[in-house]
């Protein structure tokens, strides 16, 4: 059977911290949290591969890869009194992290199925700071605005005005904008609607974010 442990310590050592992924208490987070416990049983073993990970059998959704995940929240600069909007939480993972890092964290996920399953894994973990919401992930979470910061945890073609709208002032907003193969990991702040740059990425889509093409005459 695998070594977990081990397992994850190569995960940071290997990807996350080769990646210029160098705050002390996020990958002291990417340590305490065990990945594997976020995907299905059978697919235990792959849990800490370089890799977007299925979080249910058959499904399209899927956890970000590790290094991407890192370098996110890396740019996030996410602090101990921090209110977090996790977008997409699917299974969880995102959020355990996220509930090593910030005062609060509210993970959004749309497939009630799906969120079941964030609530289950997050109260076996103890992770006490982190709320799970139902809802649309295009419209964010208003009842729990303003935050200082929202993760994507996915893909998007656009950031929905609605999301930046639920960031305090100073707060930011992070995630893969566009469509594979170009597409970018961008930093957003409340202070306007234009991103930067922060890596090339790609990422799984979240659902409900695709731009509908433009009529052409």
């Amino acid at each position: 059977m695998l070594d977990f442990a081990a397992a994850r310590r190569m995960m940071v050592d290997c990807q996350v911290r080769t990646s210029d992924v160098t705050n002390l208490r996020l990958i002291a987070a990417m340590l305490a949290v065990p990945r594997e416990r976020f995907v299905p049983k059978a697919s235990a073993e792959l849990s800490y591969l370089d890799a977007d990970l299925p979080v249910e059998e058959g499904g399209a959704r899927r956890l970000l890869k590790p290094m991407v995940l890192a370098k996110l929240l890396q740019a996030a600069e996410i602090g101990e009194t921090d209110r977090v909007l996790d977008v997409g939480c699917a299974t969880g993972y995102s959020a355990a992290v996220i509930g090593q890092l910030a005062s609060s964290v509210v993970a959004l996920e749309q497939d009630a199925a799906l969120a079941r399953l964030a609530e289950d894994n997050l109260q076996a973990l103890g992770v006490r700071n982190a709320t799970v919401a139902t809802g649309s992930l295009v419209e964010g979470w208003p009842a729990g605005a303003p935050y200082d910061v929202i993760l994507l945890d996915g893909a998007v073609e656009a950031v929905p005005k609605a999301l930046l709208r639920q960031l305090k002032d100073g707060g930011r907003l992070v995630g893969v904008v566009g469509r594979s193969p170009v597409s970018k990991a961008m930093l957003f702040r409340s202070s306007g609607a234009n991103g930067w740059p922060i890596f090339d990425a790609a990422a799984p889509a979240l659902p409900g974010f695709a731009v509908p093409p433009a009529f052409v005459f």
